[in-house]
């Protein structure tokens, strides 16, 4: 991307486009304080104005994230709610059979998150803008039903460099630049630390399997990649239905 003010432009046309031809009268973003919802709300303020609603959904989270995400919403003029789904998220806990898995269950707030952005979005008639980028979205670094669960994905062809660089040139604050990306999934964690490779080195792998020149990729690297891009397939396609064929007799 050698341009970001076109791409920016770009984006934020089809975003308005995309709101009008679905009669939606805006945009509700989840703000978790990091650089990627930061971008999207950016964006979509440009494409919609005021009509964006950025919902800081904390559950039991560090408190960085909402100091970080009160100053996106500063900083892009953007109305904010506060949905604490801790006690919700406890009380869903409590329910549950025993040996429930640690991953799915870090998996339960980022799927309560799209429920409480889809039950304020329909109030609104605002559509669901996802933060995903396509770093993310290629490997399936998203939980499905989660922060999968999107109406559209304004960054959803960028791959995470690219998004850097177009924060800088939104004007997207510089601590939030800076921040190592997490999905705040439990105390600590960090998305490269979790995916056990670096964005520059996914970023660039992408990039060669993508454009078939991966001579120069590690080959480990490149290994990696792959399984997760393959592993994750059924992430980024709709359930499938069994093909029973027209000349079949249930």
């Amino acid at each position: 991307m050698t341009n970001p003010s076109r791409v920016a432009e770009a984006i934020t046309a089809w975003l308005h486009t995309y709101a009008v031809d679905a009669g939606a009268q805006g945009y509700i973003v989840g703000l978790s304080g990091g650089i990627d919802s930061a971008v999207t709300a950016a964006l979509c303020q440009r494409a919609v104005g005021d009509a964006v609603l950025g919902v800081l959904m904390p559950c039991n989270s560090a408190p960085e994230d909402g100091e970080m995400a009160h100053l996106v919403a500063s900083a892009c003029h953007l109305q904010t709610v506060t949905v604490d789904l801790a006690a919700t998220y406890e009380a869903l806990l409590a329910t549950l059979p025993p040996g429930v898995s640690d991953m799915a269950l870090a998996n339960i707030k980022p799927r309560l998150r799209m429920a409480t952005l889809f039950a304020l979005g329909q109030t609104h008639g605002y559509l669901v803008a996802g933060t995903g980028n396509k770093s993310e979205i290629e490997i399936g670094y998203f939980t499905k039903y989660g922060d999968g669960g999107v109406d559209v994905e304004p960054l959803g062809e960028l791959y995470k460099w690219q998004v850097r660089l177009l924060a800088r040139h939104l004007g997207i604050p510089q601590p939030i630049i800076e921040r190592p990306p997490t999905a705040g999934l439990w105390a600590g964690q960090t998305d490269e630390g979790e995916m056990g490779v670096t964005y520059d080195d996914l970023d660039n792998t992408l990039a060669a399997i993508e454009t078939h020149e991966t001579s120069d990729v590690d080959p480990t690297l490149l290994n990696r990649v792959q399984h997760m891009i393959a592993a994750s397939a059924h992430k980024r396609a709709m359930p499938p239905a069994c093909p029973l064929g027209r000349d079949r007799k249930a």
